[in-house]
């Protein structure tokens, strides 16, 4: 009887967190995993290689619109969380990861958390958000291990 893969859920907002959470591509054929992404017309074209959901796509800098679209993807997480099942949330941040990472952990999953490569000398907001929950907590840059202590350095994924 062959053991099950386990179930893996790779969730990041677009953009350059996208990029560096693909780096993991490799991974993927280790584990049933399933990726969840913010909706726009480059990442629609990823659901015919990819298992994958979307979520709307809000930036922060309309405080109003976030507002409500932040609301509804925590909602929208949750039900792709129940319907996935995963055992570990793996993300490269951010706003859209970090409901996501803390559901995980209210179902005692396990989170895995890569602070973005772009930071180099101070911490994300989502990184400040999931770091007290994360199982594993990954940097890319060693000057980060001064705001995250209990962190893993693991160098650069690119």
């Amino acid at each position: 009887m062959s053991k099950k893969k386990k179930s893996v859920l790779f969730i990041s907002s677009v953009g350059g967190h996208l990029t560096q959470l693909m780096q993991l591509k490799p991974l993927f054929q280790e584990y049933d995993y399933y990726l969840v992404t913010e909706k726009t017309v480059v990442t629609e074209g990823m659901k015919t290689e990819h298992p994958m959901s979307f979520l709307v796509y809000g930036a922060r800098n309309y405080p109003v619109s976030y507002l409500f679209k932040f609301s509804f993807n925590c909602l929208k997480s949750l039900g792709i969380f129940l319907k996935q099942r995963p055992d570990v949330v793996v993300t490269t941040g951010v706003h859209t990861a970090v409901p996501m990472c803390w559901i995980a952990k209210l179902f005692r999953r396990k989170v895995v958390f890569i602070e973005s490569f772009a930071k180099t000398s101070s911490p994300t907001l989502s990184g400040r958000l999931v770091y007290p929950i994360a199982d594993l907590f990954i940097v890319q840059w060693e000057t980060m291990l001064k705001h995250y202590p209990k962190a893993v350095h693991g160098g650069s994924i690119y």
